[in-house]
C-alpha cells in the first residue's frame, strides 16, 4: 500500500468515535428551581465532596484507549475555569494518533468536548496550554512529560530530514507526503533548529518540561499566544469580573458601616 496521509483523516470505525466524541461533562449539581433556599447547608457541602471526589482524570483514560495504537499525543487544547461560588476545572485536548493500515502510519485528529479534571490536574498544568501532555512513539512507551506537539517526530528518518540553511545552521524539513504536520502540531511559525531539538531531548529525557527557545510554547509562550486568543480572552474576561464583584462587595460593605456610624452618632 503507498503511503498516501492526510491532514486530518477519521476513521471509520466504531471504537474510535466512542473514544473522542466522549460526552459533554455534566454540569454542576444544582438545586431544583424554587427550592435552593430549602437545601440544607450541610447537604449542600457534601454533594460538592462527593462530586469533587468523583472528577476522574482524563488523560488517564484516553492513555488507556490510545494503547493500542504504536504513535500518538494528547494536547491542551484549551482550559477554563467555571462556576462562581464553586469553580469547575475544565480541559479541551486535541488528540493525534497513527494507525497502522497496511505497511504505513494513517494520521488521525480529533478534538474532544470538554473534560472536567480534578483541581490538582487543572493546576498542575496551568503552566501547558498547547503542549502535548502525553506522547508516545513507536515501540516507546509513553512520555508524560510537556513538551511541543510535534516534537517527538523531528529527527526520525522515517519523516524528514536536517537541512542547512543560507547562514550555516541546521534545521528540520518534514518529507513532502508529512508536510501536514507543520499545520496538525502548529509547527508553521518558524523552523525547528537543531539547537532547539537538542534542548528538547535534553529536557524531556531528563523528565523537565520544556517550553521551546525563549519560552515559544505553553501557556506563557509567544506563539500560544498567537494560537490560543480565545484564552486569553476569557481569562481577561474572568478577571475584570472578579474585580468588579470586589469592587461591589466593598462598596456594599461600606454603606453597611456607614448606616450603623450614622445610627451611632444619634
Amino acid at each position: 500500500m503507498t503511503t498516501n496521509l492526510l491532514n486530518i483523516m477519521t476513521v471509520d470505525k466504531p471504537r474510535t468515535q466512542l473514544l473522542f466524541n466522549s460526552a459533554a461533562p455534566s454540569s454542576d449539581p444544582s438545586f431544583p428551581s424554587g427550592s435552593s433556599r430549602a437545601v440544607p447547608f450541610m447537604t449542600f457541602l457534601l454533594v460538592m465532596l462527593l462530586t469533587a471526589c468523583s472528577t476522574t482524570n482524563p488523560l488517564e483514560e484516553y492513555q488507556k484507549e490510545l494503547a493500542q495504537y504504536p504513535e500518538y499525543q494528547v494536547i491542551l487544547q484549551d482550559m477554563k475555569e467555571e462556576g462562581n461560588f464553586t469553580t469547575d476545572y475544565m480541559h479541551q485536548y486535541k488528540i493525534v494518533w497513527a494507525e497502522p493500515v497496511g505497511d504505513s502510519l494513517v494520521f488521525n485528529s480529533e478534538i474532544t468536548n470538554w473534560r472536567q479534571v480534578p483541581k490538582e490536574v487543572y493546576q498542575q498544568h496551568q503552566q501547558n496550554l498547547g503542549m502535548a501532555l502525553v506522547a508516545r512513539s513507536e515501540s516507546a512507551e509513553p512520555v508524560g512529560t510537556a513538551q511541543p506537539p510535534g516534537y517527538q517526530y523531528v529527527g526520525n528518518s522515517r519523516y524528514g530530514h536536517w537541512q542547512t540553511g543560507v547562514g550555516g545552521g541546521s534545521f528540520w524539513a518534514f518529507y513532502g507526503q508529512y508536510a501536514f504536520m507543520n499545520s496538525m502540531f502548529n509547527m508553521m511559525s518558524g523552523p525547528i533548529r537543531r539547537n532547539d531539538y537538542d534542548n528538547y531531548r535534553s529536557s524531556v529525557g531528563g523528565g523537565r518540561s520544556y517550553y521551546g527557545l525563549n519560552n515559544r510554547y505553553g501557556t506563557n509562550g509567544s506563539q500560544t499566544k498567537q494560537t490560543n486568543k480565545s484564552f486569553f480572552e476569557r481569562r481577561t474576561a474572568r478577571a475584570s469580573r472578579a474585580k468588579a464583584r470586589q469592587r461591589t462587595g466593598r462598596s456594599t460593605m461600606n454603606r453597611f458601616r456607614g448606616r450603623s456610624s450614622g445610627r451611632g452618632g444619634k
